[in-house]
């Protein structure tokens, strides 16, 4: 019998599904199990989810890759994990459920209440967190369950209450060291992190009305976690990294030094432009534009510049399943690439609020410049023409702050699949856009990268980057002119809908 293939099991548990997959020395991706998941939003602002589904249907994926890769004579070494990040969920340590449904990242709903702290904090919050106050808090959305919800409280006088993001949920269940751990770029998002100490922001939480005794102890994104419970994934190995999603997406694309910039395509579209082991200097000047951790291990953390756009694939889906235009994202890209523009329409995917050019919540998504003519090919071109469009602003913002240029764009996650969507990127972006082989796949991929680098699997970060080839490069094909022409009609849209919103807040 020939020898068994070492690997290791990943997830990529994101916002519209789960994913798990296993990873061998060559960086290929096998054994690929999905499970979707729901999100809610019963009114404008709040985004939720069941966290107790999240953790069955993330479950389901790992037994059946787990399954597949018994089949396939695979030996799974390590386990490593990446999750949406900001992402809170409130528990009961007694039974292990799940007390609220769990207010998701692209959750506003506390926007006023932040919005009437950010005068007096602000300043503190870009320096020490990389961040402003913003439009949602895991901690204030904690602390308001703590006062309002019975159940919770209860949980919390009694000591049975636990709280942390989705890699703190999953963690607790899956390992057994049952501990309440996060990661810095996890921690990053949720915004009282602070970059340069590997701390918490006491005087934040304080200010938001969090017990400190809630907190999730700090570890490293490549850290020893303990081991898989055998009861739950018939298997004992140590779970070796978890890391945010677009940050592990990251390493899976290669984005490793200073000055390379990476568009992950998710439920939302994150652009990352990283700065390494210098932490950038802080700038108010856009307060869509974030300092993350791009990871940290052996006790060094590496800084990116992240601006993103919250609803891009998720909008898409909405577009498909809610509105019923098209059967699927595929088709979208498909039937766009059978024109050439969009001939004047024009989509703004603000389904929970812009960011960029200037934060702003309560703007919402249109799909502006229809007319008789219009066909709904054009419609889905210009579906793709505003993803493209926004991520381009993010582009400009992380450059803006960084003062560095961006040679090229690096993209992976399930939108970057659409020839047509990274013909458009390179076009209004003006830089050539960079497809490695299996880029959907790069959050799977890079969460193993950073718990095999160590020796397991391989030497170093490098070394796995080694096993990434190139799929495509797209380049730029308009001219200049042509260029600033789109963009500056798409920016007059949006200033368009920023405008309204002002009016209306005034009104």
């Amino acid at each position: 019998m020939s020898q068994q293939q070492r690997v290791i099991l990943a997830i990529d548990e994101g916002t519209s599904g789960t994913r798990a997959a296993v990873v061998d020395a060559h960086g290929r991706v096998s054994c690929l199990e999905y499970r979707a998941l729901r999100v809610e939003s019963p009114q404008p602002g709040v985004v939720e989810q069941d966290a107790n589904t999240t953790l069955e249907k993330t479950l389901e994926a790992c037994r059946a890759t787990l399954a597949r890769a018994a089949q396939e004579q695979r030996e799974v070494v390590a386990f490593a994990l990446a999750t949406q990040r900001a992402t809170a969920v409130l528990w009961d340590t007694r039974t292990g459920r799940a007390l609220v449904p769990a207010m998701v990242w692209q959750d506003t709903r506390h926007a006023a209440s932040l919005a009437q702290l950010a005068p007096a904090w602000d300043a503190a919050l870009i320096e020490r967190v990389g961040r402003p106050a913003g439009v949602r808090s895991p901690y204030l959305w904690a602390a308001r369950h703590l006062r309002e919800t019975p159940a919770v409280a209860e949980a919390y006088r009694e000591g049975r209450l636990a709280f942390g993001t989705v890699d703190t949920w999953l963690l607790w269940h899956l390992s057994s060291d049952r501990a309440c751990v996060t990661t810095p770029t996890n921690a990053t998002s949720a915004s009282a992190y602070v970059l340069a100490q590997h701390r918490y922001y006491g005087e934040w939480l304080d200010a938001l009305g969090f017990p400190a005794d809630l907190l999730p102890a700090l570890r490293e994104d490549a850290d020893a976690f303990g081991r898989t419970r055998v009861d739950l994934l018939g298997i004992d190995v140590p779970i070796l990294a978890c890391a945010g999603d677009q940050l592990a997406g990251g390493v899976g694309l290669g984005c490793l030094d200073r000055g390379q910039s990476m568009c992950v395509h998710g439920t939302g579209s994150f652009v990352d432009l990283l700065t390494g082991t210098t932490q950038p200097r802080a700038s108010g000047g856009h307060d869509g534009t974030l300092t993350m951790t791009a990871r940290r291990h052996g006790g060094v953390s590496h800084f990116s510049l992240e601006t993103f756009v919250p609803t891009t694939g998720s909008a898409l889906n909405w577009i498909c399943e809610k509105l019923r235009w098209f059967d699927d994202a595929k088709a979208i890209a498909a039937l766009a690439g059978t024109v050439n523009s969009a001939r004047g329409v024009a989509f703004l995917p603000a389904l929970t609020g812009v960011r960029v050019p200037s934060l702003e919540p309560a703007a919402r998504a249109s799909l502006c410049g229809v007319s008789i003519a219009t066909t709904q090919a054009e419609i889905a071109y210009a579906i793709l023409e505003g993803v493209a469009q926004s991520v381009a602003l993010c582009v400009d913002a992380n450059e803006s702050v960084a003062g560095v240029a961006t040679g090229e764009l690096i993209v992976g996650g399930g939108l970057s699949g659409s020839d047509t969507l990274l013909q458009i990127q390179a076009d209004l972006s003006g830089v050539p856009v960079r497809r490695m082989a299996g880029s959907d796949r790069a959050s799977l991929r890079g969460a193993a990268f950073l718990a095999g680098a160590s020796g397991l699997m391989w030497d170093s970060l490098d070394e796995a980057r080694a096993t990434l080839a190139t799929d495509a490069v797209f380049e730029p094909n308009i001219s200049a002119d042509a260029r600033a022409h789109r963009r500056a009609a798409w920016r007059a849209r949006v200033n368009a809908e920023l405008a309204y919103v002002a009016q209306f807040d005034q009104g």
